[in-house]
């Protein structure tokens, strides 16, 4: 864990109200891990998962939902950015996994995006509630994926939710988004995967224990022992 001052690179428009900010970097995350910001004002600092690294380019992708999530949004190539990183226990990669899919809800995408430069030949499930709200799509095809896209409107891609569209020949699955979202597809799945989680984190290293939640192996924090669980360590 360190606290450091990045300098922002870069804050451009995804989608409707979603942003991705890039930042200057040298330390490599592992797939899953989040990061920490402080935001001018506020009190507590806000968590956002590694949606990507390349090249001493760390990416976050973040939705504008409150003062600090605008504030950011007005932030200039230049700027500094205070971050504490990386936290948490990410995505255990499964060597023995040939038809993996990884299924992802609106900014639950986020760390899949960074999973996907690990993962050879994958399938993305990608979920929005309309065509508006749609992104990534050309990024994970550029990483070789193979993708289908759910929009609850039908404006794009299929009409429903991404169980609707989750491949019969999986045999693993990675997820992340909206608890709703990963429950189903944790019903839906006939097969074992890893989901990561999104709380609301008071600190992010587990010392609140403000995220913790009820698992299989007891009490368990979702910024510490998480954000990624297995599928089969999950009470619903």
């Amino acid at each position: 864990m360190v606290n450091e001052t990045l300098t922002i690179l870069s804050n451009e428009s995804l989608a409707r109200d979603v942003r991705m900010m890039r930042l200057a970097c040298a330390l490599v995350p592992e797939p899953g891990q989040f990061l920490q910001v402080s935001v001018p004002g506020g009190f507590l600092r806000r968590p956002f998962g590694v949606a990507d690294y390349r090249d001493g380019v760390l990416s976050i992708i973040y939705k504008i939902v409150g003062k600090g999530t605008e504030y950011m949004s007005r932030m200039q190539p230049g700027q500094a950015l205070d971050v504490l990183h990386y936290l948490g226990n990410g995505f255990r990669l499964q060597p023995g996994s040939k038809r993996v899919c990884l299924i992802g809800g609106s900014v639950g995408l986020a760390p899949l995006l960074y999973l996907a430069r690990f993962v050879k030949d994958a399938t993305v499930v990608m979920g929005f509630r309309s065509r508006a709200d749609v992104m990534l799509r050309e990024e994970f095809e550029a990483l070789g994926c193979r993708v289908t896209v759910c929009t609850e409107d039908g404006s794009e891609g299929v009409k429903g939710f991404v169980t609707d569209a989750l491949p019969e020949d999986m045999d693993y699955y990675y997820a992340c988004g909206p608890m709703p979202m990963l429950r189903a597809v944790c019903n839906a799945a006939k097969v074992e995967g890893q989901l990561s989680l999104e709380a609301r984190m008071g600190c992010g290293f587990g010392a609140c224990v403000g995220c913790s939640i009820m698992t299989k192996d007891g009490t368990a924090r979702v910024c510490k022992e998480g954000p990624v669980f297995s599928s089969d360590k999950l009470i619903w």
